[in-house]
């Protein structure tokens, strides 16, 4: 299997799986991200999802050179959309998690950076080097990088195509922690646990009124936000929060 799709409780794990490419992604894999993303979309009893790659060497090392590049290439202006992903067609709002584990270049840095949460090895490096091949990225690095470093250093990582080390990834905000190489998926695990515990419909609509409201005004926002709100003050889980705080016991919520 070129990825593995687990479930555990309510959290789900894709894992790429092509160690010996570096995890690079080919039109195979992403196919089969696309599925799997769309069925942890569906499925109503996981709240988080965790992407990590085989081995320590890769998290992934992006569009596979011998295969996705020239698919891409040659389907250029023929209308055949590529599948729905989080880097680009498809809005997912349960939260999700890279575990870095190793190399994260170009489109695989791209697929981290889809996510919401990064948590990277000590000996992982991140980088979208395109600009050699003589493109720019094209899974949404142009854009999300943009978002979430500072600009002058987005500028220096997208123009001369140099990567980063784990720790100058974490000094600009690029990833949440770095720990040892061995506590990567434990570390992610961990940080998928602690957003189980609160209620899964608030925690979605948290993320949507994050994701939907960069782009639009404070007044727009502030409009989102109200909608979600409102939505979440009819919900079973809303009751049961407030019912559970004043009997001081912990909440059963049920994404109701």
């Amino acid at each position: 299997m070129i990825l593995n799709y687990e479930k555990q409780d309510k959290i789900a794990i894709f894992t790429l799986n092509r160690p010996e490419a570096m995890n690079a992604i080919d039109p195979e894999l992403l196919e089969s991200l696309s599925r799997a993303f769309l069925d942890f979309k569906n499925d109503d009893t996981l709240e988080v999802g965790i992407i990590t790659g085989s081995g320590q060497r890769a998290f992934s090392i992006g569009a596979d050179v011998k295969s996705m590049l020239p698919k891409m290439k040659s389907e250029k202006g023929s209308g055949n959309a590529q599948p729905p992903t989080i880097m680009r067609g498809l809005n997912l709002w349960k939260p999700l998690i890279a575990a870095i584990n190793g190399a994260a270049l170009g489109g695989g840095l791209e697929l981290a950076m889809a996510c919401d949460i990064r948590i990277a090895s000590e000996k992982a490096f991140m980088g979208l080097p395109e600009v050699n091949l003589g493109i720019i990225p094209g899974w949404g690095g142009t854009q999300r990088l943009m978002r979430l470093i500072p600009q002058a250093k987005a500028a220096e990582m997208l123009l001369t195509g140099k990567p980063i080390d784990a720790a100058e990834a974490y000094r600009i905000g690029l990833v949440n922690k770095v720990v040892e190489p061995d506590k990567v998926m434990e570390a992610a695990v961990e940080m998928a646990q602690k957003i189980t515990r609160p209620a899964p419909l608030a925690v979605r609509a948290a993320k949507q009124a994050m994701v939907q409201g960069f782009n639009l005004s404070l007044d727009s926002g502030l409009r989102l936000e109200k909608s979600l709100f409102e939505m979440l003050t009819a919900s079973r889980d809303f009751d049961e929060g407030c019912q559970a705080m004043l009997e001081k016991r912990k909440p059963e919520f049920r994404c109701r």
